[in-house]
């Protein structure tokens, strides 16, 4: 079953779904602008197009990701992005 979120005023959306290769996963978009996004899980965020500006906990700096580059975010956590662009992600919300 898919599942529809909208975020800061619909600046951000994405579908999430069960994968049964990979688990519960969401793809989204996201338009210009900062935002924060916190997490119960462990996140692996690709980007697909666009880039991605973020500061991620335990890093002192921020780090830009382009096409085909993840990062990784611990769960129980808050983490900012940047985008310049409008951008898309998938995330993948692992269990450990």
């Amino acid at each position: 079953m898919l599942k529809f979120n909208e975020y800061f005023t619909g600046k951000v959306k994405s579908i999430g779904f069960n994968s049964d290769s990979i688990g519960p996963v969401s793809v989204g978009v996201m338009e210009k602008g900062e935002y924060n996004f916190s997490t119960a899980k462990p996140e692996e965020m690709t980007v697909i197009t666009g880039s991605l500006k973020a500061l991620i906990p335990g890093s002192p700096d921020w780090q830009i990701f382009t096409p085909g580059e993840k990062f990784y975010v611990p769960a129980n956590s808050e983490f900012t992005l940047q985008v310049a662009e409008a951008s898309s992600y998938l995330c993948k919300y692992l269990s450990k």
